[in-house]
């Protein structure tokens, strides 16, 4: 059976990833597991001295594997693989830790947004498995699921993008029972809105007749796509607001070397603002 990987932060997050977890994993037939990761920076006496930073570190430890094995126990889920270490490099572990053939998603709180980055950055950018983020600050929130795949691209990568985006959401949907919407954004810059240069209504319009059987093929109502104009991540925002979506399926280009690292993309955006867990699904490519 795949695994969930879920990673717990002690004093380092709002909403309760492993009770989120836990239920997740059960929701998608996944066995969770559970990595709890303690870290401090020590200043003063604890800084200079080995032996107390030593006893310091050793007490977070001690305290967080009682915390977390009381929230187990209170789940009735003693029985949850459970990893308690200390570990700087929070990121960078679970991604090398976290491979394709052993796990099928790694799950996440998402931090308040002035603590963005870099941590869950890095964790886009290198993932191998989907990656879900709860949102700390959800909507009053119904059963539904809005994926977010872009019809109007040619490119050979984002056509597998979108395929494995809507293989995630589907399975999300069919497992969690959850209506399932689909988002495409015709990306519009705000000056030529302003303008009025371009009908954003005719657009849409003739979107929805050149990508018509690409939707059917998709197997949606007709009632359940929504295509928008203007900047994708407010779009996407503004419409899972709208929805009231439990989970926003969204994927995310992983460039490398220099492009990569100067270069964002609307999965990252979104996340300073949206109100939904976000499964972020990862693609490698250049272009």
């Amino acid at each position: 059976m795949d695994k969930l990987f879920i990673i717990s932060q002690c004093h380092q997050q709002q909403t309760d990833a492993i009770s989120a977890g836990v239920l997740l994993a059960i929701q998608l037939d996944l066995l969770p597991e559970i990595m709890a990761y303690n870290y401090e920076s020590f200043s003063g006496d604890a800084y200079y001295n080995p032996r107390i930073a030593g006893a310091a570190r050793v007490q977070i430890l001690a305290d967080n594997k009682t915390r977390v094995q009381h929230l187990l126990s209170k789940l009735d889920a003693d029985d949850v693989t459970f990893t308690n270490i200390w570990c700087k490099n929070l990121s960078e572990h679970a991604c090398e830790h976290v491979h394709p053939d052993e796990y099928a998603m790694m799950l996440k709180s998402i931090h308040e947004s002035a603590h963005f980055l870099p941590m869950d950055w890095q964790l886009i950018r290198h993932t191998k498995v989907p990656l879900m983020l709860l949102s700390n600050n959800p909507l009053n929130q119904t059963k539904s699921i809005l994926m977010a795949v872009d019809l109007g691209s040619n490119k050979p990568s984002k056509q597998a993008l979108n395929r494995a985006v809507i293989a995630q959401a589907h399975k999300l949907a069919a497992s969690t029972g959850h209506d399932l919407h689909l988002g495409f954004v015709i990306r519009l810059p705000k000056i030529l809105r302003d303008m009025d240069l371009v009908n954003s209504r005719t657009l849409i319009k003739d979107a929805y007749q050149q990508h018509r059987q690409v939707i059917e093929e998709i197997g949606l109502d007709k009632d359940h796509v929504h295509i928008l104009a203007g900047d994708a991540d407010m779009c996407l925002f503004e419409l899972s607001c709208r929805l009231q979506a439990k989970y926003l399926v969204i994927g995310a280009r992983q460039r490398q070397g220099l492009l990569g690292a100067v270069i964002g993309n609307t999965a990252e955006s979104i996340l300073a603002r949206i109100r939904s867990n976000v499964l972020v699904v990862p693609h490698r490519g250049e272009d």
